[in-house]
């Protein structure tokens, strides 16, 4: 009995010392050991279709622009896991115009309210039937109700 528990200690001691090890490396697969140190587990670095990310068991997440799946750390790899899962295309924001009363902005057309998006083209205000890009020196910081109105009529008129 003396003799397995040996072993064991002796198999914990392998794990730490090669985690302390990789902590240190500059690697990009790695071995991490789980909180129980019961099971070995890799964190990999992938090139997927919307760019580098992580996988570690059934878990991922995507590599920050600054970091470079070729020399993320243990570290950084860890502190990646730890965060919760982003998605970043369901992270528009969406800013409610108003006019300059006050009131809500709504479409003359479709009666609904007029939003301004940020979208993979860039800003353009919505009513959810129709979209508008803002145009040269618009800014979202600018963008007014009115305004707003006058691009989705110029939209619609182009269709």
């Amino acid at each position: 009995e003396n003799r397995k528990g040996d072993e064991e200690m002796s198999e914990n001691s392998d794990i730490e010392a090669e985690i302390e090890l990789t902590e240190t490396s500059d690697v990009s697969v790695e071995e991490v050991v789980d909180e129980t140190l019961e099971e070995a587990t890799e964190i990999t670095v992938h090139n997927g279709p919307y760019g580098p990310y992580l996988r570690f068991g059934d878990e991922t997440r995507s590599l920050a622009d600054d970091d470079d799946p070729f020399t993320i750390t243990y570290g950084r790899a860890r502190e990646l896991l730890a965060q919760p899962k982003q998605f970043r295309r369901r992270q528009s924001k969406e800013i409610s115009l108003k006019n300059d009363d006050g009131s809500p902005c709504t479409d003359p057309v479709s009666e609904k309210p007029i939003v301004l998006k940020e979208g993979r083209f860039g800003p353009y205000v919505t009513d959810g039937e129709t979209n508008a890009s803002l145009q040269l020196g618009d800014t979202i910081e600018e963008m007014k109700g009115e305004r707003a109105k006058e691009l989705l009529a110029e939209r619609r008129a182009q269709q």
